[in-house]
């Protein structure tokens, strides 16, 4: 099976660095031109299936995709995003304040982080994986995309990738990414990561990666 993954575009959220989680926050106008520009980008690809989580931010950018080819999204609740407790609707700065030690634990070593009332990396690992295998048995030798959002296609890919969840902060979502894979279930290999060169130049990507505070980030 070969796999589209993709980011869905922005939301206001996204921009003022808060904590989204499962609250459905929809795109603000930059994430919908976005989608825009993402479904054409693939209106030329042969797709069996486009699956998305059922958050509205995720949905809006798969129904993009999905309308050029005359298809209806699926919704994989297993695709939905990390469930993020008590830091959900709080902005990092707010979390700083608020639970410095659990913080410092999530940028240090993210794998080992528990926060108040939400999953864990290994939890979202295992209901991604759980997902996709079952999106596997129905499209063996077809190509699909799946539409999710910045933390679970991080922990997705370092499934894909072999490897643990400790290289979580080693991988980069931006919104309105896409990354391709081929799975069977016994192996993968990757082809595409954190594509945005359909969305931006390669200079502004470059500009990007300078203002970087945190290179792990």
């Amino acid at each position: 099976m070969r796999v589209i993954l993709v980011r869905h575009g922005q939301t206001d959220w996204n921009e003022e660095g808060v904590f989204r989680g499962r609250i459905d926050i929809p795109l603000n106008t930059r994430g919908e031109k976005q989608a825009s520009i993402i479904a054409r980008t693939m209106r030329r690809v042969p797709l069996a299936a486009v699956y998305s989580s059922p958050l509205k931010r995720a949905y809006a950018t798969a129904v993009s995709i999905a309308r050029y080819h005359h298809m209806d999204v699926q919704i994989c609740n297993e695709l939905v995003d990390i469930d993020f407790g008590e830091w959900q609707g709080l902005k990092r700065s707010d979390v700083v304040q608020r639970y410095p030690d659990i913080f410092r634990v999530w940028e240090a070593t993210p794998e080992k982080v528990e926060i108040p009332g939400a999953e864990t990396l290994d939890e979202v690992r295992e209901r991604l994986m759980r997902g996709l295998n079952a999106i596997l048995s129905e499209y063996p030798e077809e190509t699909v995309v799946l539409v999710s959002h910045g933390l679970t296609n991080k922990v997705l890919l370092c499934a894909v990738l072999g490897l643990d969840n400790s290289h979580f902060w080693k991988i980069k979502q931006d919104n309105g990414a896409l990354n391709v894979f081929k799975y069977t279930g016994a192996g993968s290999k990757l082809f595409l990561m954190n594509e945005t060169t359909h969305l931006r130049t390669v200079a502004e990507i470059i500009e990007d990666m300078k203002s970087i505070e945190n290179p792990l980030g």
